[in-house]
């Protein structure tokens, strides 16, 4: 009961995130300069044909009057119509959207996977060689950028070595998982584990570092307080008491950054989807903007503002089963 009072209130309160953020973005379309009959008319356009176009995209009507419409047909799935491409924002969005999801969720599994480990064993041997490489691993990394990182990949692994593919995304990762289940051939999941690879390490390089500086410094903070030696005076083996207690009483911080980054990477991989021409929102979002594409746009920021608030509710459910003294109240 009290998980569905927690989730009923959490909604509530991401359903006015989001509505701020359907209004901020939709205020952006008449602060930015420039318009976007300029670049569905033609250059000879005549004036009279330039109202007509501002007609047919409700442009001349006031600006309540647009606020208004355009809520109402979010509210029905409707988020407007791209002129430029000639089909509806929602659905060139909603197209692009999973290979974003797979870029983050695999940038985050490789995060996950090399920096916890790291982080732990460079906490319980500190001061050691194996502490001062894991230091300097996620000093380089936090200090590395994406953009010079991918390229560096995509000409040593990908043009010298030619190990793996440099850009595109051949298949997405529902039609692989379709291929081998239905099929049996594992050659859809084959090309897309190694489409991603590059992609994935780049962008979850930073992550990584991240994540190994924060286990290093949680791991060393409970591994000096007091029910660590109670535990290892009742003569519980080392390992339980490090992964069972220690690690799980650090994951409060960690599950924080984990959630605040996987948002960041769904909506700030735009570096990255450049670097190796990967399909995601991030190209998308900036083919709209230079095109003036402001349905594409906005349609766009609120997919992303809505990752956001989800991602949030469920970091905060989490808190409850790492650490029972955090309540849903």
């Amino acid at each position: 009961m009290r998980l569905a009072r927690f989730f009923a209130r959490r909604t509530l309160q991401g359903i006015f995130v989001v509505w701020g953020v359907i209004t901020i973005v939709f205020m952006l379309r008449f602060i930015t300069p420039g318009s976007p009959i300029d670049f569905v008319a033609p250059l000879d356009a005549s004036p009279e044909l330039r109202q007509a176009l501002a007609a047919d995209l409700g442009l001349d009507r006031p600006l309540y009057v647009q606020y208004v419409d355009y809520l109402f047909g979010l509210v029905q799935g409707d988020m407007g119509f791209s002129f430029l491409r000639g089909r509806p924002a929602s659905d060139i969005v909603l197209g692009r959207l999973p290979a974003t999801i797979e870029l983050a969720l695999a940038a985050t599994v490789v995060a996950v996977v090399l920096s916890i480990p790291l982080g732990v064993i460079s906490a319980t041997r500190r001061n050691e060689p194996v502490d001062y490489a894991a230091t300097g691993f996620s000093l380089v990394g936090i200090s590395t950028p994406n953009f010079w990182l991918g390229i560096m990949l995509i000409l040593v692994v990908g043009v010298q070595l030619n190990v793996l593919p440099t850009s595109r995304r051949i298949i997405g990762l529902g039609p692989a998982f379709e291929l081998l289940i239905l099929e049996g051939n594992p050659l859809g999941l084959q090309l897309w584990v190694a489409h991603i690879i590059l992609p994935a390490v780049t962008l979850g390089t930073y992550f990584t570092a991240l994540i190994v500086r924060l286990t290093r410094n949680g791991m060393l903070e409970e591994l000096g307080k007091a029910y660590v030696e109670a535990s290892r005076a009742k003569g519980l083996p080392e390992t339980l008491v490090r992964y069972k207690h220690v690690l799980r009483n650090t994951m409060i911080p960690i599950i924080t950054v984990l959630g605040l980054q996987l948002g960041t990477l769904i909506g700030g991989a735009v570096i990255t989807e450049a670097v190796f021409d990967w399909p995601g929102l991030g190209t998308l979002v900036i083919d709209a903007i230079n095109q003036r594409d402001w349905p594409l746009i906005q349609a766009t920021l609120i997919i992303i503002g809505i990752g956001f608030v989800v991602i949030n509710i469920l970091v905060d459910a989490m808190y409850t089963y790492f650490n029972p003294q955090v309540r849903l109240e």
